[in-house]
């Protein structure tokens, strides 16, 4: 049987570190099912996703407990489950590019949360239009359409409420 254990940290940014946990994972013997690692100003965002036996996560676990210790690092656990959807949903990936406005995060994942669409990622950035000098906002999604809502529905609110917000946006399934 499968165990699962999500691991957060913010370390200062260093490749070493990403090898040193890494290593971690081949020693206790887990899988890195998923990882995302993120340098944010001077500090390393790190996330894992990671499976093996209930003996593999108890030993990476005290392994992270050394890490943390030897490092001065604050490193978050949480022993987790896969659930399987309950019933049919459709992934669809969600773009929107636009000039940057405080809020906009908010303002799209709460349309999202209102009907019913479950965020499964989110990724967004700022950053500078190259010809304009303009301050743009950029976000990419995951989202969970359930199988008895209607997609051209939801498409078509959706593009009305980013063009009510200036924004440029895309819905499509995921292939």
């Amino acid at each position: 049987m499968q165990n699962n254990l999500v691991v957060s940290a913010l370390v200062e940014n260093s490749s070493e570190i990403i090898r040193k946990f890494s290593k971690l994972s081949k020693s206790s013997g887990c899988n890195i099912v998923d990882s995302r690692f993120k340098v944010l100003g001077q500090e390393l965002s790190l996330m894992l996703f990671l499976s093996g036996t209930w003996d593999a996560i108890a030993k990476i676990e005290d392994m992270l407990g050394v890490l943390a210790r030897e490092h001065d690092i604050k490193i978050m656990t949480k022993r987790t489950t896969v659930d399987k959807l309950q019933g049919d949903a459709m992934p669809y990936a969600v773009d929107v590019v636009g000039l940057d406005q405080s809020g906009v995060i908010f303002d799209i994942t709460d349309f999202m949360s209102t009907n019913n669409l479950l965020i499964q990622e989110l990724a967004s950035n700022t950053y500078h239009a190259s010809l304009t000098g303009a301050k743009m906002f950029s976000l990419h999604m995951m989202v969970n359409i359930p199988s008895d809502t209607s997609i051209a529905s939801v498409r078509g609110d959706f593009i009305e409420f980013c063009d009510r917000l200036n924004l440029d946006a895309i819905m499509e399934p995921v292939k």
